[in-house]
């Protein structure tokens, strides 16, 4: 089962906008070193919206050929269009995936009707694992509860990744699909909180850089030590803020870059790099976190 500190991995590129498969290399090895529990490949932290399917389908493989089988890789097969995400759903099912994460439609606004069609489509047309993904502030449709438990009963439907911030909506999760049925949140600044309230972990944007910090938060959490899950996200607090003072993944790819994990912080655009006016208050968020800064 896949539980734990997950990254929401970031996807480094050159000035030229292609993707830096050097660096993608060193960031699977510096999560295996910490202990991170699993890497999603090309989700929505992962720029999935400007890769086109054969370039997220190589980003994907590759990461999976550069851990080796040493941790976990699950792919994101979100799309906005429900037969693009049955195309990548297909040309990632047989390259050692362990699961699977699709991003609600984005922009369409589907009703709860259209996302139960979207998602139990996508589920049918592979046997592997599927992990829901509902982030309304990024793509302006909710996923509320009542729609995941109409999905939770298909089989290879394993789980959800909640990034509401709502933390009732743990309790309400857990007793409309069951206690096999994943919870992960996708809100840095309330994970801890998720896990003690029934979660099974975070997918995380801030543990692409303070990844051991975040393994042991979790594990902490996990254990049932509240006291010492606490302390360790106290340390990282400002780090939640600040690597959302521009559009996720602008601030994260740039601390990465200060910390050496990658050669450069480029982005696609329209995206653009950390404005300068922003630098100081995420250079402070990550001393505070214990990050060494270059």
């Amino acid at each position: 089962m896949i539980n734990g500190s997950i990254v929401a991995l970031i996807t480094p590129m050159n000035s030229d906008g292609t993707v830096d498969y050097k660096s993608l290399e060193q960031l699977v090895e510096f999560h295996i070193q910490q202990g991170t529990d699993a890497i999603v490949a090309v989700g929505t932290t992962g720029e999935s919206a400007t890769l086109p399917p054969k370039e997220h389908i190589d980003v994907v493989a590759q990461t999976i050929k550069f851990a080796n089988g040493r941790i976990p890789v699950i792919g994101g097969n979100g799309a906005n269009a429900t037969a693009e995400a049955i195309e990548l759903t297909q040309a990632m099912q047989d390259i050692g995936v362990a699961a699977m994460l699709g991003v609600t439609p984005y922009y369409n606004k589907p009703t709860p009707k259209g996302l139960i069609a979207h998602y139990t489509a996508i589920a049918n047309s592979t046997d592997v694992p599927q992990i829901l993904y509902n982030v309304p502030g990024r793509t302006s449709v909710d996923m509320l509860p009542e729609t995941v438990a109409e999905l939770a009963p298909i089989s290879n439907i394993i789980g959800v990744k909640e990034a509401t911030g709502d933390l009732t909506r743990v309790k309400q999760l857990r007793e409309l699909c069951g206690d096999d049925f994943l919870l992960f949140s996708g809100d840095d600044a309330t994970a801890r909180e998720f896990i003690t309230l029934g979660g099974n972990g975070v997918i995380s944007v801030a543990n692409n850089i303070v990844a051991k910090s975040f393994k042991n938060m979790c594990d902490a959490a996990l254990s049932g030590d509240t006291q010492l899950a606490t302390q360790i996200d106290s340390t990282m607090s400002a780090l939640y803020d600040s690597l959302f003072c521009e559009a996720n993944p602008i601030p994260v790819k740039w601390a990465a870059h200060r910390m050496g994990l990658i050669e450069k912080g480029h982005i696609r655009l329209p995206l653009t790099e950390l404005s300068p006016q922003f630098h100081g208050q995420v250079i402070e968020a990550m001393q505070k976190a214990q990050i060494e800064v270059q």
